[in-house]
Formats: structure tokens, C-alpha cells, sequence
């Protein structure tokens, strides 16, 4: 049933084939680059595409200094990846932790947590991303650190919202009496069946996580060259927007297929895991 209700929906279809496409080719990067993403070329610079230049050795032409833009997309996808993966995993494990506890205990610990997370919340997650790095020093490292810090008010606050709502349940009223101890209660009980609705805003953020590291690495403040991160290309070829336009579309293409990828795929898993939606 949870099949059928997933690919009735094509939204979530096409977000599932753009996502398994990313992962295929960020993970086999190395074998399906032609050439590497940071040799320089200098004879080869600002090469067109090749239905125009004719060199179907670089088939989507060549950056200033003569790297193969298609090598550096490719590798650009495997490190998309791995901003997701890491900023997600990391948000999520501490929001998920904060707002299990939070939920469950209740009290000034709660309150505390919740101030916190407001906090964090009051200021704009960019502006505050941007501020987190420029403390810390410009790399792609503290740019995922910072990603993950203003996403962890999101999964705190969904957490403990759910939480709040399993823990007057029976089913918790009858682990209790059985003898269960806190923390089989809150991991073990509570914790997965709050786990849908947190599994659907992982997979939005996930493009979100691609789209925030990309506006850093735009400013100076994510990747530094010569990574293939696209972002970062994106900022270092703006400058030839008239004179080889390719360089700044391709980059934004990729970010734009991403992003859309996720989003649609977590709109499917929205739609799966609602109860509602199964019935109908």
C-alpha cells in the first residue's frame, strides 16, 4: 500500500529519479569524470560546449583555466552529497537528542532547550550561517558546521512537538507499568513513531543543506578553489556571464536539479507517510 500511494504520486517519482541520479553520480565521480576536476589547461581556457567548439573532449567546454567543467560538475555532485550528509546527519542526531529530552522531561530542561533553540530561530539561518564561518575561518568544513547548527532549531522543535504528543499514549502507560526505564522509553517506545514526519523534513533539508552551502561558497565563505563545489563555480565564473555563459548556468543547473530532486521527494514521503493519505 505504501508503494502504491508513493508512485501514484509522479511529483515524488521525478524526485526520486533526480535524487538516485545525483547519488549515482557523485558516488562513481572518479570513473565518470573524463579528465580530473582541478587540471589546469591554460592552452584550453573558456572552451565552449563541444556541439560548438567541435573538441568533444571537453563535451561541456572548459573554465579560465582550462578544466573540464563536466569533470568539475560531476565531482561537484559527489560533494553536494556529502554537504548533505554530513549537515543533515549532524542536525538531525543533536535536534533529535534535544528534542526527545526536552519533550519527555519536561521542566526547566525543556524550557531551557526551548530557549535556546528560539534563540537561534530569531535570527535568519543564512545571516547566521554567514557569521558562523566568518568567526570560525572560510572552508567547506565549517560552512557544513554552520549549516548544521541553524538546522538543528527545525528538528528540535518537530521532535519534541511529537514527542509531547506519543508520551500521553497508552502504549507508553503500558511500558511504564511494565518497568521500563527512561531511556528505553524515549529511544526505544517513543522515538520511532515520531519518526515519519522528521524523516520527510531530513529530505527537504537535504536540498536546503546543498542550496545553504552553495550561497556560502557564492560569498567566499564555503569551498575554496580550486574545489569543484558548485557554489564555489558559480562565484569564480560570474565574471564571464557575457563571454561564456555556460560556465554560470551549468553550476546553477546542477544546484536547481538538486534541490528540486529533494524536495519533491520528500513532498512524496510527506504524502506516504500520512495516514490520511493511505486511505484515500
Amino acid at each position: 500500500m505504501t508503494w502504491q500511494v508513493f508512485f501514484k504520486n509522479r511529483n515524488a517519482q521525478v524526485g526520486l529519479f533526480l535524487v538516485v541520479l545525483l547519488v549515482f553520480v557523485g558516488g562513481f565521480a572518479p570513473y565518470l569524470a573524463p579528465h580530473s576536476p582541478v587540471e589546469q589547461n591554460l592552452d584550453r581556457r573558456l572552451l565552449p560546449p563541444a556541439w560548438q567548439s567541435g573538441d568533444w573532449r571537453h563535451p561541456l567546454g572548459t573554465d579560465e583555466f582550462g578544466r573540464d567543467m563536466l569533470s568539475r560538475l560531476i565531482f561537484g555532485a559527489r560533494i553536494s552529497l556529502q554537504i548533505g550528509i554530513y549537515a543533515v546527519g549532524l542536525a538531525l542526531a543533536i535536534g533529535l537528542l534535544l528534542g526527545s529530552l526536552g519533550g519527555y522531561f519536561g521542566g526547566v530542561f525543556d524550557h531551557f532547550v526551548m530557549f535556546v533553540i528560539n534563540l537561534l530561530l530569531s535570527v535568519p539561518s543564512l545571516l547566521l550561517a554567514v557569521f558562523i564561518v566568518a568567526v570560525t575561518k572560510p572552508s567547506l568544513e565549517n560552512a557544513i558546521l554552520a549549516i548544521s547548527i541553524v538546522s538543528i532549531p527545525t528538528y528540535a522543535r518537530l521532535v519534541r512537538a511529537q514527542v509531547l504528543e506519543e508520551k500521553q499514549k497508552e502504549y507508553v502507560t503500558a511500558s511504564q507499568l511494565m518497568g521500563a526505564s527512561h531511556f528505553r522509553l524515549i529511544f526505544f517506545v517513543i522515538l520511532p513513531n515520531c519518526l515519519g514526519p522528521v524523516l520527510v523534513q531530513a529530505t527537504m533539508n537535504f536540498g536546503a543543506a546543498v542550496l545553504e552551502a552553495a550561497g556560502l561558497s557564492f560569498l567566499g565563505l564555503g569551498a575554496q578553489p580550486p574545489t569543484p563545489e558548485w557554489g564555489a563555480m558559480l562565484s569564480e565564473t560570474l565574471q564571464f556571464l557575457h563571454r561564456a555563459p555556460h560556465l554560470v548556468l551549468l553550476p546553477g543547473l546542477c544546484i536547481f536539479i538538486a534541490v528540486v530532486g529533494f524536495n519533491l521527494l520528500g513532498d512524496g514521503l510527506s504524502e506516504v507517510l500520512d495516514p490520511r493519505g493511505k486511505r484515500r
